[in-house]
């Protein structure tokens, strides 16, 4: 398992520091390393990213805000000088809490409950045969049968996908979507956003860069552009 990660600090030593710890540890990649908050902002939009160092003390944007801006599936941890923030990181889902200064020793104790919460959502994955049209999900302690044709897409929330569906309620299930993006049929189902996969059969408006379905507007992020570029020329007349 590879964990895809960026570190975001102001301080150039502190940024330095825990960077080199996150390439030091053979689990975890780094994607890239950020000063601010608005930096951070920038590489989500085009990257794929399981996990975030973020120190909490950051001018104009704070890390406990950054985080509450968001609506993704980012796993967090976060890094502060300040005891007293360790409750306002809990209440935003973190996983956990490292006071500076700290060392390898420290980081690699976090980094490895991460990986342990990144092993447990891959287990809770679905059952798919890409020969049959349909899957099994888990969900509210019962296994429910989804025939993919009735799938419009999936959306990934943190550690659960949001499968959305034509004419019923749309189903969560704790799973990550990169797993469930592994086991659905790629002639058919494709991402197009590091939160959205969509049911290219389903596709039947697009607008500025966004599929649209209903109201809801689905971005496709530069990430995946050429490739569902590519699929459009395919069907052009």
């Amino acid at each position: 398992m590879t964990i895809k990660c960026i570190t975001i600090d102001d301080e150039p030593l502190a940024l330095k520091q825990i960077s080199g710890f996150v390439e030091k540890t053979p689990f975890l990649e780094l994607i890239a390393s950020c000063k601010s908050a608005f930096e951070a902002m920038e590489v989500l939009s085009n990257n794929e990213v399981d996990l975030m160092f973020v120190d909490i003390q950051m001018p104009d944007l704070t890390g406990i805000d950054f985080v509450k801006s968001l609506n993704k599936e980012q796993k967090i941890i976060f890094t502060t000088a300040y005891q007293e923030y360790a409750l306002e990181g809990y209440k935003v889902d973190a996983l956990d809490y490292i006071l500076k200064p700290f060392g390898y020793d420290e980081f690699l104790k976090s980094a490895n409950k991460a990986k342990l919460h990144f092993e447990l959502v891959e287990k809770a994955t679905v059952k798919v045969d890409s020969k049959d049209d349909y899957l099994f999900v888990k969900s509210e302690y019962k296994i429910k049968r989804i025939n993919l044709t009735d799938i419009h897409y999936i959306e990934g929330l943190r550690e659960y996908v949001k499968i959305v569906l034509k004419d019923e309620k749309p189903v969560m299930s704790l799973m990550s979507l990169k797993s469930l993006e592994e086991k659905l049929p790629s002639d058919y189902f494709m991402r197009v956003h590091r939160s959205f996969i969509v049911n290219l059969n389903e596709v039947q408006t697009i607008e500025r860069s966004r599929i649209v379905f209903g109201k809801t507007y689905i971005p496709v992020s530069d990430q995946y552009k050429d490739k569902f570029h590519a699929f459009l020329e395919k069907k052009f007349i």
